[in-house]
């Protein structure tokens, strides 16, 4: 049967859902895609486990690891997955993906293999539901609590509902960003915007991390992203954004500090315009290897910036380039022995990741988590990175067919 009734059938029942009624009208739905279950996993906020969301007539199920497991696979590539068949039937994993943000997986379980259509629309459900879980989490906390697997701290949670979506794709340009620890930061944050041609990319650090400083930072860091916007929004360019957010903050704290990478990206030319804040240096990669460091700093940090001008640096990128932006967490992240991650072992990891072809919030995703297992799941600092990709130059924005081509598929690297 076609998905067309299953999805009106979610709609009508969306009106006056909450997030626990999702689970039963899953499983609703799951007559109408032959099949005789369908259930709903989140994935926790560290992005390690897939936690079911049940409720109704919702079967039992176990959170399931997103390392080497087939529903694990399905979330990391973006794409459906389909197991061998058992005694309790064929399952199949489509991903939950809100846009390009991935939340989760939806399983299926049916009796016999579902021909391609039947995959398609089991996909198509799978979005379904990823937007009616998205806009059913702004009136409930039932979402949040299930994705998180222990307390937040005050200052964790101030931050993190500032944060905009992890990922984020226009079919030309692919941005990803993830920051750690989930639970307790200090004074990382970014942001992005994307306003007709040009692609808006910030990255913040202010001093002051744990559960202490952290809040002081944390009231900085949320002063300079309002700055941000409102700079951005009232049409400010890269220079008088950056003396827009340094005199707002050093109003408020004269002695606060935040080092910050400001940039911009014309998605139809490929030029890069940076300013470095105090900032560590934002990298090029361009066919597995450094294309180019971008200097640092030409700008002092934020709260010194009437004390010198900053100056805006261009580059000029090739189609297929990465853009790695990162905080100092990043890089000096430290063994108990002493050894630094470093910007080599940086650069190889992140190379290697795109030789993988891996998508890009996949590697960021196993970026932040090389960067835990190397400090043994205890981090000494905020670890923020924020990807672009810049797959191809924007099309005018009449040609509609060739941002439907772009837009195929957003989250993998065509073979």
């Amino acid at each position: 049967m076609s998905s067309l009734e299953s999805l009106r059938q979610l709609l009508q029942q969306s009106h006056h859902a909450r997030p626990d009624d999702l689970p039963e009208m899953a499983m609703r739905a799951a007559p109408l895609l032959d099949a005789r279950v369908l259930v709903i996993y989140l994935v926790d906020h560290q992005q390690r486990l897939l936690l079911p969301l049940l409720g109704g007539s919702a079967p039992a199920r176990e959170p399931i690891d997103v390392d080497g497991t087939l529903a694990g696979r399905a979330f990391s590539t973006a794409s459906t997955c389909v197991g061998s068949g058992d005694d309790d039937g064929v399952r199949v994993w489509a991903p939950v993906v809100d846009g390009n943000e991935r939340m989760g997986v939806l399983e299926v379980v049916a009796d016999s293999a579902l021909d391609d259509d039947g995959l398609d629309d089991c996909g198509a459900v799978a979005t379904l539901l990823a937007e009616l879980i998205t806009t059913r989490s702004l009136y409930s906390d039932k979402i949040e609590l299930i994705r998180r697997r222990q307390p937040m701290q005050l200052a964790a949670e101030m931050l993190r509902a500032q944060l905009p979506p992890l990922t984020f794709s226009t079919g030309h340009l692919i941005i990803s960003g993830i920051l750690e620890p989930c639970y307790d930061v200090g004074g990382d944050a970014f942001d992005y915007a994307v306003n007709g041609d040009i692609a808006h990319l910030a990255l913040f650090d202010a001093a002051g991390h744990g559960s202490s400083g952290g809040m002081r930072a944390v009231v900085l860091v949320s002063i300079a992203l309002a700055a941000y916007r409102n700079a951005r929004r009232t049409g400010l360019d890269l220079t008088d954004t950056y003396h827009h957010i340094d005199a707002t903050v050093r109003a408020h704290d004269r002695y606060g500090m935040i080092t910050a990478v400001l940039a911009e990206l014309d998605q139809r030319s490929g030029v890069l315009r940076v300013i470095s804040a105090g900032h560590p240096s934002g990298i090029v990669l361009r066919d597995g290897r450094v294309a180019k460091v971008l200097p640092t700093p030409t700008a002092l940090p934020v709260t010194l910036g009437d004390r010198r001008p900053p100056v805006v640096v261009e580059e000029s990128l090739e189609p297929g380039d990465h853009v790695l932006l990162y905080t100092d967490g990043i890089i000096e992240a430290r063994t108990r022995d002493g050894e630094a991650f470093g910007m080599d072992r940086l650069v190889e990891f992140t190379t290697r990741a795109f030789a993988d072809r891996l998508p890009l919030p996949e590697t960021a995703r196993r970026l932040v988590h090389a960067i835990l297992a190397h400090q043994d799941d205890c981090l000494q600092d905020d670890a923020t990175v924020l990807l672009a990709e810049w797959r191809s130059p924007a099309p005018d924005r009449s040609d509609l067919e060739a941002i439907s081509a772009a837009a195929r598929h957003p989250l993998l690297t065509e073979p």
